[in-house]
């Protein structure tokens, strides 16, 4: 019998295959609903990081970013998202991104991890950003490299090795059209 965070995850199972994906600020229930569903699916079943839920209180003021896998150019089921958040108390322009989470089976398909990041950072950038840091899994080192973010420290978070990383702004111009955000194409799916 399949416990409830795994029937979660067999939901969010791909039901087709997109050639298309839109990553963009999410608006609408239904986007942050399957956005929180993927991330429990990801940080507490699958990682076994969290027990239970991995919410905590940046969530109340944090903006999440989805990416959609889209039928016939329509967003039909968010298959990735991060959050960002300024620093605002402490540190105004400080911006910190935190709970990337791609879908399982669409890890290979368009990039999408490496474009939650780009329009998590681009979207920060437009908005007065001067610093983007996030606390990166210590596997995910040399993607974030690729991306031209710079290790600062080693880290442990959660019992798990981190990096404390910061994005290079100078490669990410500001994007302002963030509900429109970017849109990627399957590896193998043609125009």
């Amino acid at each position: 019998m399949l416990s409830a965070d795994a029937k979660d995850l067999c939901e969010l199972a791909p039901r087709f295959a997109p050639c298309e994906f839109r990553i963009k600020w999410a608006h609408g229930d239904w986007e942050h609903d399957q956005a929180m569903r993927l991330r429990r699916a990801v940080f507490c079943v699958e990682q076994g990081v969290f027990p239970g839920d991995d919410r905590d209180a940046i969530d109340e003021h944090a903006q999440t970013i989805v990416a959609l896998a889209c039928v016939g150019g329509m967003p039909d089921q968010v298959v990735g998202t991060v959050r960002i958040h300024e620093d605002r108390a402490s540190d105004p322009g400080l911006w910190w991104g935190s709970r990337l989470a791609v879908h399982p089976a669409f890890r290979s398909q368009g990039r999408l991890g490496a474009t939650l990041i780009r329009l998590a950072v681009t979207s920060a950038h437009a908005r007065g950003c001067h610093t983007f840091l996030a606390h990166v899994q210590a596997q995910n080192l040399p993607l974030f490299r690729r991306l031209h973010w710079t290790p600062l420290q080693a880290e442990t978070l959660h019992g798990r090795p981190h990096w404390l990383m910061q994005a290079q702004l100078d490669h990410y111009p500001p994007c302002y059209d963030v509900y429109t955000g970017f849109v990627t194409r399957a590896q193998g799916a043609t125009a």
